[in-house]
């Protein structure tokens, strides 16, 4: 059982390394330099947008857990002079 076991592990990890072996390479980035230029250009507006979006979120959290902290609105103040 164990020897069968063994085997077909060895046999599966030998199969599919000669399957990645024989792939094509495909090209990931363009061969051009100008438009190798586009991808990177758009690869750091996209993560600088990344980073903006985190620090508002963060901004955001903050402000919820001020305003939480001061307490509920709808407390009325006993002391406060009316104007009539």
């Amino acid at each position: 059982m164990i020897r069968k076991l063994i085997l077909s592990t060895f046999f599966i990890i030998i199969t599919v390394t000669a399957v990645f072996a024989n792939q094509t390479n495909i090209e990931t980035f363009p061969s051009t330099p100008y438009d190798r230029y586009i991808i990177y250009q758009i690869l750091a507006l996209f993560w600088t947008g990344i980073i903006g979006l985190i620090v508002i979120i963060g901004m955001k959290l903050k402000e919820i857990e001020r305003i939480q902290k001061m307490g509920p609105a709808e407390k009325e103040e006993k002391d406060i002079p009316l104007l009539d």
